[in-house]
């Protein structure tokens, strides 16, 4: 008698964020030194965020603005008092050896964003990620390692104080992700929606974006959650996908084998390609916060957070829907196009001065992304204006050019501007519809070429193509392709 094998548990992940984002004001959160991003080390720096003794932070009033906005962007609760706290702890890159931050009352909670994912038959599938909450704060200063001693061998780390005291916001999702997929959807459409606002560049390079990340693992069907595993400051989308699938194999290989998840902190090793332990996981007592003596409570009055909110821009997902239900683009279309607000804002100027919706989108997504992409631009850094751009979809569609010729002055377009109209004009680029004209010339091509007519008699009708080629050739590509191909098709057969 055989005894069955075991069933294989089935596990779930549980993953929430917390990520600390940047916010683009001039100045520090509590002083007036500059934020600049690749200053010279340590002269973005004063007393204040130095921690010098006697010195008395002041909140950055436009930070508090970028934080409301973002907290209603994030469909959050803004809360009407909230206040600063001490973060008490020790590191290299914290001059003051505690941080200023926001524990039990921060401006902001119980909001939410929406993620769009694909099923596994490639439908689109929604699912809304809670917002835990959004807090302030500063931002600690940034150690470099590596240096080596030449007298002792030793090696040793400096330290940058030009980043301590930079604004911070710190968004805490609930813990509703369940896949490295999601996480990374979650944090890009996040970094989307502070670009929209303008709070925030983004940019995970320049350390403007950072994520932590809160992974746990259980069996499926229970409730209880398993012990929480940080891993700290990931910096690019694709790291926090392959961190994160790494990291629910290893803690699914642990439980199996009989051993216990230790609550720590894990660090991503993007040359191995997995996570290593870095510390034991604080938690909020280690911290030891208390109200921040020297700043005041915040409260945000009914009238400024009504004038805050109306200054709220379209945001990436209502761009979307827009999109798709009013222009008729697809969902594939309509999440390129709304990914990068200036590019969204180029292709709807180009829309009022009545493009073919579709038309332009292809242009904006093919032609000249790869112009931008080679040449390392945005889209406002072009000398094609979207009314130009309206223009030559105007010129295609009613056949005064054909799209061919629409690529060849393209590049001279982008580089130099001017109107598409005057220039086909000018280099004597309109397109030849005129059905006797075309005729003529096709005569010629076939009467040229009676070897290659005789083959597409005889079966080979691949040479049409052979013959449209001549005629392009002929009237260097002024041709109207789609009338070329009806004569040439009658005339070949006879």
């Amino acid at each position: 008698m055989t005894t069955a094998a075991p069933v294989k548990t089935q596990y779930e992940a549980i993953i929430g964020l917390e990520t600390h984002c940047q916010l683009s004001t001039k100045t520090k959160i509590f002083s007036n030194s500059s934020t600049e991003f690749g200053a010279t080390s340590n002269t973005n720096i004063d007393p204040i965020c130095m921690g010098m003794p006697g010195v008395l932070p002041v909140l950055n009033e436009k930070v508090l603005e970028y934080a409301v906005k973002a907290g209603l962007a994030l469909n959050c609760e803004i809360a009407k008092y909230s206040k600063f706290d001490r973060k008490q702890y020790f590191y290299p890159d914290l001059p003051k050896n505690y941080q200023i931050s926001q524990y039990d009352l921060p401006i902001a909670e119980h909001g939410w964003l929406e993620i769009e994912l694909t099923d596994a038959d490639g439908n689109p599938v929604r699912k809304k990620i809670g917002i835990t909450r959004l807090h302030m704060e500063e931002d600690a200063g940034k150690l470099v390692h590596g240096g080596s001693d030449r007298l002792s061998g030793s090696t040793y780390s400096l330290v940058d104080y030009n980043r301590a005291g930079v604004a911070l916001i710190e968004i805490v999702s609930e813990p509703d992700m369940r896949s490295g997929q999601e996480a990374a959807e979650y944090a890009q459409e996040l970094r989307r929606i502070m670009r929209y606002l303008g709070v925030s560049d983004g940019n995970m390079q320049e350390g403007s974006l950072r994520c932590d990340v809160n992974i746990s693992v259980r069996p499926v069907g229970q409730e209880e959650f398993g012990t929480k595993v940080e891993i700290k400051n990931m910096n690019s989308f694709n790291a926090i996908g392959r961190a994160i699938d790494y990291e629910i194999e290893r803690q699914i290989a642990a439980v199996e084998a009989g051993e216990k998840i230790v609550q720590e902190t894990r660090l991503w090793e993007e040359g191995s390609g997995r996570t290593i332990s870095m510390r034991s996981k604080e938690g909020s007592s280690d911290y030891r916060y208390f109200p921040e003596p020297d700043l005041p409570p915040i409260e945000v009055s009914k009238e400024q957070l009504a004038a805050w909110k109306s200054q709220l821009p379209e945001l990436p997902a209502q761009k979307r829907d827009r999109y798709e239900s009013k222009l008729e683009l697809s969902a594939y279309d309509a999440r390129v196009l709304t990914d990068d607000r200036a590019v969204a804002e180029y292709f709807e100027t180009a829309v009022a001065a009545n493009a073919n919706p579709k038309q332009a989108a292809n242009w904006v997504m093919g032609d000249i992304a790869a112009y931008l992409n080679a040449n390392k631009l945005g889209i406002t850094e072009i000398a094609i204006t979207p009314e130009a751009l309206a223009e030559m979809v105007k010129l295609i569609e009613d056949k005064t050019i054909s799209s061919k010729i629409a690529k060849d002055i393209l590049p001279e377009l982008l580089s130099k501007g001017g109107s598409p109209k005057e220039l086909v004009e000018s280099k004597g680029l309109i397109q030849i519809s005129d059905q006797g004209a075309l005729e003529a010339i096709i005569d010629e091509a076939i009467a040229a070429h009676p070897k290659e007519l005789e083959q597409y008699r005889k079966g080979k009708t691949k040479l049409q193509g052979f013959f449209v080629g001549q005629v392009m050739k002929k009237t260097s590509g002024r041709a109207d392709p789609k009338l070329t191909n009806q004569l040439l098709g009658k005339k070949l057969k006879g």
